[in-house]
């Protein structure tokens, strides 16, 4: 696999997750519908929206492609959809592509030679490109040429190509892998963060709108606080409430409504789902609140460790649920209280 990125054992648990922030099969046309196409459109993220939104004017007014531009944040929270809007609201086409689908630098040659002057071209994923892809894009980001391979073996020359003025839209949900000189020929990086519960009921509210689903405050307040702080999953969530809302021909959808629809999925609400909650009773009852090594708590759920570890520990840790220690994951009083049951005394004395 390119670059030595290790199979991810845990994607095929993860896309089945109601709650995974990865795009799930068949899902991009949904999300494309319930897309914003400008900035004063898009919901939350509000400093991000005005760093951008100053960028963007600031490079039209001089008459000249902008800076290109990284958005580095989890998934889920409107990477691609702020590289639409770039485009959008610059008025020129996009180009998409992403890290793992550039096998080869004459892939990433052949994409760049043929933009055209002031287009955007987004690379999702893009620290999943390839070394030799990651080379050509540093000369093609400051200097705006590659140089072309001719010929074979002694005979090789290399041709520089001069390419048009054009923007990269770079998405990565793994800063950290960017090698430096790449992330330095980035002109702006914006960073995402989890939305909060307002500004996750105002973005229902909106995608009701879209899909034509009446929803009450209290509905749009009870799917805001098991989203996960996340957009896509509470779109996600959104579109399985509209489903329960017309089997039942409701006109409107409720707070039950939400209620009934979320527990058919074993969606509680805190957001947590089975695998989350198999985590936390393992660790409590089994382990009586931890330390517990990662694999003695995979084997105990029956899932790969590496499953337990991407998929449930980063919300779980976030949320304050568990926490890591050098010995293994320990449960908080959080966790013992949110299944309900009383800690041990000697539990009590570790927080």
């Amino acid at each position: 696999m390119a670059d030595g990125i290790k199979p991810n054992l845990g994607a095929a648990e993860d896309s089945l997750r109601m709650v995974s922030a990865q795009t799930q099969q068949n899902e991009q046309l949904s999300d494309e519908e319930l897309r914003p196409a400008s900035l004063d459109d898009f919901i939350g993220q509000p400093r991000l929206k005005e760093q951008m939104r100053l960028f963007l004017t600031a490079a039209q007014k001089r008459g000249v492609p902008p800076d290109h531009i990284l958005l580095a944040g989890p998934p889920g929270l409107g990477k691609t959809t702020l590289a639409m809007i770039v485009a959008n609201e610059l008025g020129v086409p996009v180009r998409i592509t992403s890290g793992p689908a550039i096998q080869h630098a004459g892939d990433l040659a052949s994409i760049l030679s043929s933009l055209d002057e002031g287009e955007v071209l987004f690379i999702d994923e893009i620290h999943r490109l390839p070394r030799a892809a990651e080379e050509m894009m540093y000369i093609a980001m400051e200097d705006f040429r590659v140089d072309v391979m001719v010929g074979k073996g002694p005979g090789a020359s290399s041709i520089p190509l001069t390419l048009p003025r054009f923007t990269v839209v770079g998405a990565t949900t793994r800063e950290g892998m960017l090698p430096s000189p790449l992330r330095a020929r980035f002109g702006f990086t914006a960073h995402l963060d989890y939305y909060p519960d307002d500004e996750l009921r105002k973005l229902i509210h909106r995608s009701a709108s879209v899909l034509e689903v009446s929803i009450t405050e209290e509905a749009a307040a009870q799917l805001a606080s098991r989203s996960r702080g996340t957009p896509r999953i509470a779109n996600r969530l959104l579109r399985r409430v509209r489903d329960w809302g017309v089997v039942h021909d409701l006109d409107v959808i409720d707070e039950d409504a939400v209620q009934a629809a979320l527990d058919l999925y074993q969606i509680d609400s805190q957001g947590l789902d089975r695998l989350d909650i198999a985590v936390l009773n393992a660790v409590c009852r089994q382990f009586n609140g931890g330390p517990v090594g990662l694999s003695n708590l995979a084997a105990m759920v029956g899932e790969e460790a590496e499953t337990v570890e991407t998929v449930c520990e980063p919300y779980l840790v976030r949320e304050g649920f568990l926490i890591r220690t050098p010995r293994g994951r320990v449960a908080t009083q959080k966790a013992w209280k949110h299944l309900g049951i009383v800690p041990p005394d000697d539990v009590n004395s570790l927080f």
